[in-house]
């Protein structure tokens, strides 16, 4: 007879099949159990026929991926610990020494500080080009150039680019283009159907989410995303997220799948708060300049009506430049004063966030797209009621003017 506690780890009670619940089970693995050798040496881990190891994914995690899939217009999705991740994992995948990449000027940060840190020392080289001149970017694509990544709207200065023309000079050009679709979070628009309607498919090849936003939506997920519809580049991609060791938790799969079903009427919400904040900012007369894709004046806003207006969305996110009569110094004295906007990165929470930037620092002085004099602040527009956000900004605008 067996001792009890041997029965603590192989007792044989097994729960009935059939349980349904709205929320999917969360499922948490290293080791995976297999019937018998046969079945063992039959399972191949690049399918979702069965489980192989907890880092080729478990039911959990399928579900998520599957689900990331549909949301974004893709047919396979692979999960990784952070967005960042996501791009590490698009460049390791498709570059190698020779190999170029380019950049917009107005990307996500660290994307920029990966090629010139460690793609660098790869021999993998790497050109800036504005975003915002689709002519610049045909211009630098050379033989050597493998892989062009796109995003809209620009990081921090929220310049909305020409996409589908930016996407369809890749194509023409035999360059893979991969998108950071975090942003759009799938609802903006579809990145793998920029045209719909088009008698010709026009698309990016590989779209790029940080789940850590929107779909997560709580400020306490950090998790990326790279969707793909063609088969042999995900399997490219996925073997080098396999050698790479990656993989996320199932309580943060699972916390991600909960947040899913309501990441629609999140965002309606942010974006529609946003507008009406960034709208009320563009008539103060401590601002020279708003930038919001939606609201007319912005830098790229035809763009973003030809392409997400349809859908009439935009996120909760925008940037303000402040007059140049106010230093950095009064401007983060603003900031400081800031009650319900929090200082501090990231966004797509229910809270709302406030960051200065330092965008010359932060801009290629040889392309000069960024000709603003003022210091600039995103903000990032949480779940409160925006009457109370308005009297927040007011307050702190007042503080700035003393």
């Amino acid at each position: 007879m067996r001792k009890p506690v041997t029965d603590l780890i192989h007792h044989p009670y097994q729960p009935p099949a059939g349980f349904d619940a709205p929320q999917p089970g969360v499922f948490k693995a290293s080791t995976v159990i297999f019937a018998n050798v046969a079945a063992m040496r039959a399972r191949d881990w690049k399918q979702k026929k069965g489980y192989t190891y907890g880092l080729h994914g478990t039911p959990t995690t399928f579900m998520l991926e599957e689900r990331i899939a549909t949301l974004e217009g893709g047919r396979q999705c692979i999960l990784l610990p952070s967005g960042l991740a996501a791009i590490a994992n698009v460049a390791m995948a498709l570059l190698k020494t020779g190999d170029e990449v380019l950049i917009p000027d107005n990307a996500y940060g660290p994307n920029k500080a990966l090629a010139d840190g460690e793609l660098r020392q790869w021999g993998i080289t790497h050109q800036l080009y504005d975003a915002m001149n689709p002519a610049d970017l045909e211009a630098r694509i050379a033989p050597q150039t493998r892989l062009v990544w796109l995003e809209a709207p620009g990081s921090v200065t929220m310049e909305f680019p020409d996409l589908p023309e930016l996407a369809r000079i890749c194509r023409r050009k035999g360059v893979t283009s991969a998108l950071d679709n975090t942003w759009g979070a799938g609802l903006a628009f579809n990145a793998f159907d920029l045209a719909p309607g088009a008698g010709e498919p026009l698309a990016v090849d590989i779209s790029v989410h940080a789940l850590t936003k929107y779909p997560s939506g709580g400020g306490d997920v950090l998790m990326g995303s790279v969707v793909t519809t063609d088969e042999a580049l995900h399997q490219r991609l996925k073997l080098t997220h396999m050698r790479m060791g990656w993989g996320v938790g199932g309580n943060d799969a699972e916390a991600v799948l909960r947040s899913l079903p309501s990441l629609p009427l999140r965002y309606r919400a942010h974006d529609l708060a946003a507008r009406e904040l960034a709208r009320w900012l563009r008539k103060r007369p401590e601002i020279t300049q708003v930038l919001h894709p939606a609201i007319e004046g912005a830098p790229g806003h035809a763009h973003w009506e030809a392409l997400c207006g349809p859908r009439d969305a935009a996120a909760g996110l925008f940037s303000v430049v402040f007059d140049e009569r106010f230093s950095p110094a009064q401007v983060d004295a603003f900031c400081d004063a800031l009650k319900l906007f929090k200082l501090g990165y990231s966004w797509g929470g229910p809270v709302s966030l406030a960051v200065p930037y330092d965008v010359p620092s932060m801009r290629s002085t040889r392309l000069g797209s960024w000709k603003h004099q003022g210091t600039l602040v995103r903000f990032s527009v949480g779940l409160e009621a925006v009457q109370d956000l308005r009297g927040d900004l007011e307050q702190a605008l007042a503080a700035l003017q003393s």
